[in-house]
């Protein structure tokens, strides 16, 4: 009865250690698992970053700025600076807007602007330089037209020039720069000695 019972505790012992062995490696697996995935977590490597990368330049070009001196019949005459491409009426409303003694009709507002131009806002009342289709007014001229600074509407005032040869004077002007004196125009295509001839005294550069 005896061996039988020492035989039965040492089994039973023998289970235990059993028992106690395979719960250390489970709890000891368990414990590598929480660590290696601690580690991942903290070491990035399950953290996916978005980069902004470099800062892109806007292939859209800044649009070059115009000095216009606005004059006359405006609220706040003297120096606007207005995007390139603009109008004289973006001109006039950059100055402030005309006032109510302005005579609008004599300016032509569709005209494009140039940069350094001088744009006079007549009273109402006053003579005009160009009627309003552009044409030469009925009234006397004011003085001599800038090749330079005149719009469209004021160059169309001049002996032999019309709208097309009005609107060539301004793209060279605007590619070239100002007329440094009126054999310049010269360099103009479609004008000649005799269209020269016929500015002097009612042009300038």
């Amino acid at each position: 009865m005896e061996p039988l019972l020492a035989d039965l505790i040492a089994r039973a012992g023998a289970a235990r250690r059993r028992l106690l062995i395979g719960g250390g490696l489970a709890l000891a697996l368990v414990v590598l698992v929480v660590a290696v995935a601690l580690s991942a977590a903290s070491g990035g490597g399950g953290t996916v970053r978005v980069s902004a990368g470099p800062a892109r330049s806007s292939s859209v070009p800044t649009p070059t700025a115009l000095l216009v001196q606005v004059t006359g019949a405006v609220r706040h005459p003297g120096l606007v600076a207005v995007p390139d491409g603009s109008r004289a009426v973006d001109a006039i409303a950059a100055a402030g807007g005309a006032t109510t003694a302005a005579d609008e009709s004599s300016v032509n507002l569709a005209a494009r602007v140039v940069d350094g131009q001088q744009l006079a806002v007549p009273v109402r009342g006053a003579a005009p330089a160009a009627g309003p289709s552009g044409g030469a007014a009925s009234g006397a001229a004011t003085g001599p037209v800038s090749l330079s600074a005149g719009t469209e509407a004021e160059l169309e005032t001049l002996p032999r020039i019309g709208p097309a040869m009005a609107a060539r004077i301004i793209a060279w002007r605007t590619a070239n720069g100002p007329f440094r004196s009126l054999n310049d125009l010269l360099k103009v295509g479609g004008i000649g000695p005799k269209t020269l001839a016929g500015l002097q005294g009612v042009a300038t550069p």
